[in-house]
């Protein structure tokens, strides 16, 4: 079992448009997965172009797939529990998809609207048009995305990427923030983890000839991952093409890594400051991306802060600590 330090407590003091089918004039489509037999009955599953996905599917709880156009691009985005249950918007990392949070999703539907969106260039949503992924303009995408739902006040979660994004958000709206979860990531990104993350996009593989060689480079660049975990997220992340599978994310996110390209002007120290809500810091112990000295430094900028930090964990603290972060997660929205 993984221990949990927590290391500070906190002080507390435009136009949308929805893809529904519907819209289409089409019934709906509300795509059921169910972990057995949810009570009151199970929709269909649907069956995705890998022929083991509908078994996997079974693995998880009932969610509906959505998309909205926002700003010209659609988005993708999943939806779990009561849609007027207090909400909770979940944002990936670089590379990931919203079905990476299916097991967060899950833990949470009972007692929340769960939200997880496909960032732009993301898992089904559209690539940017201009290439455009700086951090500020995926932070309006959550706004687009927050106005389009009418949601008026919400808790954001975001890991790496996300985070850094869910930070943009929350401290140039703070009014709308309930309670915010930054998973090892901060304004300032190690320059070790960003070299790590460069070389492992650099040697990423485009394209696979099946789902099983996915699987196994997949098991290389997370160790600590289960198979279940791993055949999710390579069943969900990963498209066909030509007779094989290439990842679900725009190229050109890809190509910036890989080059070094990839580089956010945005300073985003002051919009750390600006966020006024309880806030939770979690870090992975062995994290190379969110240094000590920037965790220093958060905390004490920003009175409403605190740290969790989870032995046995590196970047992905969702994967490899799978449980202590779900605790952690559930423990902190609730309080």
């Amino acid at each position: 079992m993984a221990r949990v330090r927590e290391e500070r407590e906190a002080s507390r003091p435009e136009g949308a448009q929805h893809l529904d089918d519907e819209e289409r004039g089409r019934e709906p489509e509300r795509r059921h997965e169910p972990v057995a037999r949810a009570s009151g009955g199970s929709g269909p599953v649907r069956v995705g172009h890998h022929a083991d996905r509908s078994r996997f599917l079974l693995q998880f709880g009932i969610h509906h797939d959505r998309s909205l156009a926002l700003h010209g691009q659609r988005f993708h985005y999943t939806e779990w529990g009561d849609p007027t249950a207090p909400a909770v918007v979940l944002l990936h990392g670089i590379t990931g998809h919203a079905r990476t949070w299916d097991d967060e999703a899950r833990a949470l539907a009972a007692r929340y609207r769960v939200l997880a969106l496909d960032q732009r260039g993301h898992g089904d949503s559209d690539p940017a048009p201009d290439g455009d992924y700086t951090v500020t303009t995926m932070a309006a995408d959550l706004a687009a995305f927050a106005d389009a739902l009418r949601l008026r006040h919400f808790s954001v979660v975001g890991l790496s990427m996300g985070g850094r994004v869910a930070i943009a958000f929350a401290g140039s709206q703070p009014e709308r923030v309930e309670r915010l979860i930054v998973v090892d990531i901060g304004p300032d990104i190690a320059p070790g983890g960003r070299l790590r993350v460069g070389a492992m996009m650099a040697q990423t593989p485009e394209r696979f000839d099946d789902l099983e060689t996915a699987i196994a480079w997949a098991r290389t660049a997370n160790p600590r991952y289960t198979d279940t975990m791993l055949r999710h997220r390579v069943v969900h992340g990963t498209r066909p093409v030509d007779g094989g599978l290439v990842w679900k994310y725009d190229r050109a996110i890809r190509d910036a890594v890989r080059s070094g390209r990839w580089r956010d002007p945005a300073d985003l120290w002051p919009l750390w400051s600006a966020i006024a809500c309880p806030t939770l810091v979690v870090r992975g112990a062995e994290s190379d991306v969110l240094a000590p000295e920037t965790v220093k430094r958060m905390l004490a900028t920003n009175p409403h802060a605190r740290l969790v930090e989870v032995d046995g964990a590196g970047h992905t603290v969702p994967g490899d600590q799978p449980a202590a972060f779900r605790r952690i997660l559930v423990e902190f929205l609730a309080a």
